[in-house]
C-alpha cells in the first residue's frame, strides 16, 4: 500500500512508482472523485473524444445487429 501524508495546503504527492504506472508528470490534470468515503484520483486525458474514438470499432454494426433483431421478433409475431 501507498501512503502520503496531507500538507497544510491540503496537497498531496503521488508516490513515484503510481506516477510511473500511470504515466503522471508535473503539469497534468486529474479528477478527484468522492466515492461517499472513498476519494479516487483518477487521471484526465487530453483529447477524451479523439482517445476514444474506434473504440466500439468492430466486425458487425451495433445497428445491423439491432435492425435484424426487430425483424426476427416482428416477424414472430412480438
Amino acid at each position: 500500500m501507498n501512503t502520503s501524508t496531507l500538507s497544510e495546503k491540503g496537497r498531496v504527492v503521488i508516490p513515484q512508482k503510481l506516477r510511473e504506472r500511470y504515466g503522471l508528470k508535473k503539469g497534468d490534470r486529474v479528477h478527484v472523485i468522492d466515492y461517499g468515503g472513498i476519494i479516487s484520483i483518477i487521471p484526465t486525458s487530453e483529447a477524451p473524444i479523439k482517445n476514444i474514438k474506434g473504440m466500439l470499432r468492430g466486425k458487425t454494426s451495433l445497428v445491423r445487429a439491432l435492425t435484424k433483431s426487430r425483424q426476427e421478433d416482428a416477424a414472430r409475431g412480438k
